[in-house]
């Protein structure tokens, strides 16, 4: 006699039966494809829009990176060391080649660009102040990234590239800051090199490795021009650690990977226009935003003394826009502290060539405690170059007085968008409305800042 079911039985059992036919089509249609599933999941889950393009773009990278296609993609890495900052993040040390293919690394090489540069025609103008400061005659790669714009610096890269004899043909450019190197520490624990008396940790590895290739490979009896073999070196070990990982493990270095992609110590371009889409959706491209109507603010620091002087600099910010006079007006201080106690070699005076970037039609009408004013447009804004001294353990403030005109003042809005390599950018904003009242808000930007996301 044939055993009896419930109808509870059979309601349970159906539902299972459907949810399992269901998943298993699911999966089935995840390998077939994967981010046009993905992302179609993801526009049901209960986060907020900037997340869900993040996670759109993260879907999208991997089809892409992931794909088995048999087909070789080829990225120039450019590492970029914030501790002496640039305005695309830091000064290039030196490059990499990545190769994928298959969803795997099938090489990885990185070059010193002390002897890369050699290479380049000695035949470029540098952009101001470069020649007055640094005493060079013509610019090269490791000074490339001078524009706050990171598709303009990829360009430029590439360019040098070729200029030195480069040969390869690259599907995307991407900076890296010191910063990252903190990051992936954190999760793969401390590296050792064979050649090497240092561990490297995500406390110790940015200084010990800044003190092998200034002065450490002096000891060590190596060639000036083979200081940085070791950022191969690292590089490797770091690499053959990450495909150790477990599954939690990766995880967690996918979270770190993304919080620095939001703070701009990875920056992304492609040639792909669907690819640089994403990562301009998702901010992760460096852009400058050329196209927003209201207020806007860019403050942007090329560290111009050739000492990694950064490490002990601190900024924060203070702007006053008031809208209650004849004319829209703007108060713009910018407070830098300069930790380091005394000269060594790795800091001393720290000397900087400041750009300001303000709306097409900001007009200066004075400055305080700063150089010589350079004006210029670019990216449809105004910007404002200074070049000034913030001596060892001493904090100066820099000021700027402008008017903002063609601005609705009964729609203001503003955006602030950070450079890349400044690891906190604090501030204050305060904002007097045409009646005069005054509100003010605190703020420590990571990416960018919109005041209508905060009304």
């Amino acid at each position: 006699m044939s055993k009896q079911y419930s109808l509870k039985f059979w309601i349970i059992f159906w539902s299972m039966a459907i949810v399992f036919l269901v998943g298993f089509y699911f999966f089935l249609e995840v390998r077939k494809q994967p981010e046009k599933i993905i992302s179609g999941a993801i526009n049901f889950l209960p986060i907020e829009l900037s997340q869900k393009t993040e996670y759109k773009s993260i879907a999208y990278f991997a089809n892409y990176l992931l794909a088995q296609d048999d087909m070789e993609k080829t990225f120039l890495i450019l590492f970029q060391n914030n501790m002496e900052i640039r305005p695309g993040g830091g000064f290039i040390g030196a490059f990499g080649i990545l190769k994928i293919k298959n969803g795997k690394v099938i090489e990885f090489q990185s070059h010193d660009l002390s002897n890369f540069d050699g290479r380049i025609p000695s035949n470029i103008e540098p952009p101001y102040p470069m020649k007055e400061t640094l005493r060079i005659d013509s610019w090269k790669l490791r000074d490339s990234n001078w524009s706050p714009d990171f598709s303009e610096n990829a360009k430029k890269a590439e360019y040098f590239y070729r200029l030195g004899q480069g040969q390869e043909t690259f599907d995307g450019i991407v900076a890296v800051n010191t910063n990252v190197l903190n990051s992936f520490l954190k999760i793969t624990g401390p590296v050792t090199l064979p050649d090497y008396p240092a561990t490297f940790n995500s406390e110790n590895a940015v200084l010990n490795l800044e003190y092998q290739v200034e002065k450490g490979y002096t000891e060590q009896g190596i060639e000036r021009g083979e200081r940085k073999t070791i950022m191969n070196e690292l590089a490797n070990v770091l690499m053959e650690k990450v495909f150790t990982l477990n599954n939690s493990q990766k995880f967690d270095l996918a979270k770190i990977i993304l919080e620095d992609l939001n703070n701009k110590n990875i920056q992304l371009y492609f040639k792909d226009q669907d690819l640089e889409n994403q990562a301009k959706n998702s901010f992760w491209a460096g852009e400058i935003n050329s196209t927003w109507k209201g207020d806007y603010l860019m403050m942007i620091d090329a560290n111009l003394a050739s000492y990694k002087s950064d490490y002990y600099i601190d900024r924060s910010f203070d702007y006053v826009v008031d809208l209650s006079g004849e004319k829209p007006t703007a108060n713009l201080k910018i407070t830098y502290t300069h930790r380091g106690k005394a000269q060594d070699w790795m800091t001393k005076d720290y000397q900087t060539y400041l750009r300001v970037y303000a709306p097409k039609d900001a007009w200066l009408e004075n400055s305080n405690d700063t150089g010589k004013i350079k004006f210029d447009k670019e990216f449809n804004k105004q910007y404002f170059g200074t070049l000034f001294t913030v001596p060892l353990n001493q904090t100066k403030t820099v000021e700027f007085n402008y008017t903002l005109k063609d601005l609705d003042i009964n729609n203001y809005d503003l955006l602030i968008q950070k450079q890349s390599g400044v690891s906190q950018l604090p501030g204050k904003i305060t904002v007097i409305n045409k009646n005069g009242e005054r509100k003010s808000y605190d703020v420590n930007i990571k990416n960018e800042w919109k005041l209508s996301k905060e009304k």
